[in-house]
């Protein structure tokens, strides 16, 4: 089979690091992938959301499987597109991605079937939301609709934050269009976690959980960034809450694209918070996580092809259940000194050959590039440096330990990472 991992990041180094394992896979590409992905598949130089591109190199190749691994092209259309092309793809339509690419509509869908999840309102009208913020109550969240590489939410501990709040997202757009309109929601008090499903539109699987770090800073303070590491599994989610989450998650979810005809076979990623009255849902998003997946895909054991595959077909009653390790994992990422702001780019990363032959790691590369023969820094999240044992504690020390030895001219990482469940 020939796969093509749409996608250049963390993320997708996981899914072809993943696929390549397969005895189903003969050959991988990647659109455009990266310095790291370039030594498990053949790197193609076109952009993850010039999905018009992207559908003439599948066609030409004779690719069996498209996997997509970002949120742009989804929102863009690009299952739509193939579809209508007859090529086979692992990801939402453009209605189902929407659940990500608007957080207004994600609301409102969880209020239609019964999802648990914050109150909310939403306005596009600037005036109207600051006239709002009078009268709430604090803490609250105020979130960008649209897109924004997820960093577009800002928590609110009183009026002034969140009066800034909504003049930096609306009137200065610093997250551009993603910007145009809001939502301003209740703050819920718990600890987050995040559980993936890979369905069919019909039928899913639920993954193990994992728990990211979003903020930029140790004890998890600062702006948000899109994850500064990750470990599963998740203590918080107990298999109690588990099963909760299947029932008042999962399967109202799927229901309800079922009964609005959208057409899902991909993933569904539920960002979620267990509060004192349950598990209740932050937000979806309509792809595998980074850096979730660089601690998901160490744990599988069994051939991720036929899930992705069969889910594209329609068909994931027909792949075998996946397979987990017991073991703990957990993602440390390295990123370029000045991110989630402005950062610099081209400095040359060493120690990557000393860790590449240990046992039980792996690192993924984010924003990585070639300068010549050198690998450099390419972008604000750079390595995630992924590591598994028995203990979480034992895997914890292990990643670190690789920090150590890698290293680029800037590089940032938090030390804490796990740090809710050591």
């Amino acid at each position: 089979m020939r796969v093509c991992v749409v996608g250049g990041g963390g993320r997708e180094h996981a899914l072809v690091w993943k696929l390549s394992q397969s005895p189903e896979v003969e050959k991988i590409y990647c659109v455009p992938g990266n310095a790291g992905i370039a030594s498990l598949a053949e790197c193609v130089p076109i952009e993850a959301e010039e999905i018009e591109k992207i559908l003439d190199f599948v066609r030409e190749k004779e690719v069996h499987l498209t996997v997509v691994g970002p949120e742009a092209p989804l929102t863009a259309g690009i299952a739509d597109l193939f579809q209508e092309h007859g090529r086979l793809i692992f990801g939402p339509c453009k209605e189902g991605a929407r659940l990500e690419g608007s957080k207004a509509r994600a609301k409102q869908f969880m209020m239609d079937y019964g999802i648990p999840t914050a109150a909310f309102e939403v306005f596009d009208n600037a005036a109207e939301a600051y006239r709002f913020l009078q009268k709430a109550s604090y803490p609250l969240v105020v979130k960008a609709d649209g897109l924004a590489s997820g960093k577009g939410v800002i928590i609110a501990q009183d009026y002034s934050e969140a009066n800034e709040a909504v003049r930096l997202i609306m009137e200065e757009k610093v997250f551009q269009s993603a910007g145009n309109s809001i939502v301003i929601e209740e703050y819920l008090e718990g600890e987050e976690v995040s559980v993936f499903a890979i369905t069919d539109g019909e039928s899913y699987i639920t993954l193990p959980s994992v728990q990211d770090h979003k903020a930029i800073y140790e004890g998890d303070r600062g702006p948000n960034t899109g994850g500064m590491g990750a470990y599963s599994p998740a203590p918080v989610l107990t298999e109690e809450l588990a099963k909760i989450v299947e029932q008042n998650v999962f399967k109202p979810l799927i229901s309800g694209l079922r009964k609005e005809g959208i057409s899902y076979r991909g993933v569904i990623f539920g960002g979620l918070i267990i509060t004192a009255d349950g598990p209740k849902v932050l937000e979806f998003n309509v792809r595998f996580g980074d850096p979730e997946a660089q601690v998901l895909f160490p744990r599988l054991r069994s051939d991720l092809c036929p899930l992705l595959y069969e889910a594209a077909r329609g068909n994931l009653s027909a792949a075998p259940a996946p397979r987990w390790l017991d073991d703990a994992a957990v993602c440390v990422i390295m990123a370029s000194r000045g991110y989630p702001g402005k950062y610099e780019k081209g400095k040359e990363i060493l120690g990557l050959n000393d860790v590449s032959d240990l046992q039980k790691t792996m690192v993924f590369h984010a924003g990585t590039a070639f300068e010549g023969n050198k690998i450099v820094t390419a972008g604000g999240r750079v390595l995630g440096v992924t590591a598994w044992e028995p203990s979480l504690k034992d895997a914890v020390g292990k990643a670190y330990r690789l920090t150590e030895i890698i290293n680029f001219e800037g590089a940032y990482y938090r030390r804490d990472i796990a740090h809710r469940a050591l």
